[in-house]
């Protein structure tokens, strides 16, 4: 029996040791083969020897031109990869080299549909869009079986619910800008026409950058729902005219829709476009999130009749929007044009947006109106994490204060200097759900504008080509077939369910907490969680200033305070043109 193991021990060696031999021989062989000629070149020669059966077969059997037509025109591509310089894979694998691209191409789709959960996509998780689209198409968007949210991760906030819930009429909520009918706002040359706004509306998105379907849905589904819609810089068309939803008027620093053709700002135009009805407030636009302090070039194959027509400039030609304004260099400037609009647009509101940089700049421009006596009607923060058409990568990832940064130091601001009571604030950057606004109202906003939320009620998909002009829906693009694919009364309803059903969530929320209106909400509402077992108000973790605190001694105050409010100055937006700096 142990001659029989032994033996039987020595056959499974000798045939373990006869394939490593084999295999030994056969790497030998494929690497003299590989060295003759690569094997990654050949799927290319299959192809050539296809090209050559299907000579043969049509030969002899008169059938098989789709085969040859196919192969040769791999081969084709095989050969061109081979002489072209600019791709070393394609060199060095042609033809099976394009499935590195189109892989590369699918990618995104990939993770989309079949790769990434739900809450960690960027800069939206399938969640939060998942929330748009069931809002927007009038489903609900209640979820079973609890939350899908780890509720002791660090970050995590919530509301306090009360008990003694409220009961409210409706979910309209609304809010005055730029004083009252019967009581105007306290500034220098007020408005005489303030605007009864929504808490929540479309933030600014330009005709050129939003298809012109898009924009017209997106104006009658604000003049269905009741709320506003931003222009965006690229002015006023008459894409934005035909359904005759309200609008804020943004101008940037290229005076679209109200410029001379050298650039400047032309009076005569602005008041043309101004004294529209359907224009309910004006916006000076200083910086938006995505790209602050950055300008842009709209190419000249880019401006079309329409885009040349709603801007004001010449039909063909590079459209530049510059990086700072030309009307105004100095606080005092800007204040004193904010009172010139003010009062050329017949005494609507006027204000400005602005993504929070230098906060000396900001102080001085809060300096500019407690010297003049000017207040803007509202301010906009924008927060860097907002989105824009295209923007440089660095720019959009590492350029302007994030939203709750920027209107912590807005608000509080204003209360330092007793000015909060006569400038509303606006807040944008990633809003897509009641909560959100919530947060944001929270944090010291009287309203919110939404971008992104109201694009992907139109039915964007987070393909995030808006730059090429291959949008696959429509709604970013030029292309006449494309934007066919966005049907305008269609899209106009989903914004409206959109709007009427985060407002409705909204509702619910304030009555939850025992509250009769958004504006009551304030810091001690949120609750965040720093561990795993501490958790702080917020009122407990941001910034909070006292009424009139700016305007005595700054030794108790904010180090920022302490630090840039003495250098900063209404004359110049340069720092150390104020005071002495103090401890």
């Amino acid at each position: 029996m142990m001659d029989k193991c032994i033996c039987r021990d020595a056959a499974i060696s000798g045939l373990r040791s006869n394939r490593k031999s084999l295999g030994k021989k056969m790497n030998a062989l494929l690497q003299r083969l590989e060295a003759m000629f690569p094997l990654r070149y050949s799927v290319m020669v299959l192809c050539g020897f296809g090209v050559l059966l299907a000579l043969f077969s049509l030969v002899a059997f008169r059938v098989g031109w789709l085969a040859l037509l196919v192969c040769a025109a791999l081969l084709a591509v095989g050969v061109h990869d081979l002489r072209q310089t600019r791709h070393a894979v394609l060199r060095n694998y042609p033809v099976i080299g394009h499935l590195r691209f189109l892989l590369e191409f699918i990618r995104p789709e990939l993770r989309q549909y079949f790769i990434e959960s739900d809450s960690e996509a960027t800069p939206f998780s399938r969640a939060q869009r998942l929330l748009v689209y069931q809002r927007a198409e009038g489903e609900a968007s209640n979820r079973p079986f609890g939350t899908q949210l780890d509720v002791g991760r660090q970050g995590h906030e919530w509301v306090n619910h009360s008990m003694a819930p409220t009961r409210l009429p409706t979910h309209d909520f609304r809010l005055w800008i730029g004083g009252t009918p019967g009581q105007p706002s306290a500034s220098v040359q007020p408005c005489s026409r303030p605007y009864h706004a929504s808490v929540f509306n479309i933030s600014a998105l330009s005709f050129g950058a939003l298809s012109a379907n898009a924009i017209m849905a997106l104006n009658k589904g604000a003049r269905l729902g009741g709320f506003a819609h931003d222009t965006g810089e690229g002015s006023i068309s008459e894409h934005h005219r035909l359904h005759g939803g309200d609008l804020i008027w943004e101008i940037g620093s290229g005076y679209f829709g109200c410029r001379h053709d050298d650039g400047t700002f032309s009076e005569r135009r602005f008041v043309a476009n101004a004294c529209d009805p359907q224009v309910k407030m004006i916006e000076i636009k200083l910086s938006q999130g995505a790209g602050p302090g950055h300008g842009g070039v709209l190419p000249a194959p880019k401006v079309t009749a329409e885009i040349a027509a709603a801007r004001g400039v010449p039909l063909g030609q590079d459209c530049i929007s510059p990086s700072s304004h030309s009307a105004f260099s100095t606080p005092l400037e800007l204040m004193q044009f904010v009172a010139r609009l003010r009062r050329l647009s017949g005494g609507k509101p006027t204000g400005f947006k602005l993504c929070i940089g230098h906060p000396w700049e900001w102080f001085a421009l809060v300096k500019a109106m407690l010297e003049t006596g000017i207040t803007p009607d509202f301010i906009v923060v924008d927060g860097a994490e907002g989105g824009t058409g295209a923007a440089p990568l660095e720019f959009s990832d590492h350029v302007g204060a994030p939203l709750q940064e920027g209107l912590l130091l807005v608000h509080n601001t204003l209360i330092g200097v007793n000015l909060r009571s006569r400038i509303s604030i606006g807040a944008a950057g990633k809003v897509v759900s009641a909560f959100d606004i919530v947060r944001l109202l929270a944090l010291g906003a009287d309203w919110c504008n939404a971008g992104r939320g109201f694009m992907m009620a139109l039915g964007c998909i987070q393909s995030q080509t808006c730059h090429t002009g291959r949008c696959p829906t429509g709604v970013t693009t030029q292309d006449p077939m494309r934007q066919r694919g966005l049907v305008v009364p269609d899209k106009a309803e989903r914004v409206r369910n959109f709007h009427r059903s985060t407002l409705h969530a909204l509702k619910e929320l304030v009555q939850a907490a025992g509250l009769h209106h958004p504006g009551e909400l304030n810091a001690h509402h949120i609750v965040r969680r720093l561990t795993d077992t501490d958790v702080r108000l917020l009122s407990n973790l941001v910034l909070q200033v006292a009424p009139g605190a700016l305007l005595g001694s700054l030794s108790s105050q904010h180090k920022v305070f302490r630090s840039y409010w003495p250098l900063a100055s209404a004359h110049s937006f340069q720092i150390g043109a104020g005071e002495v700096k103090t401890a």
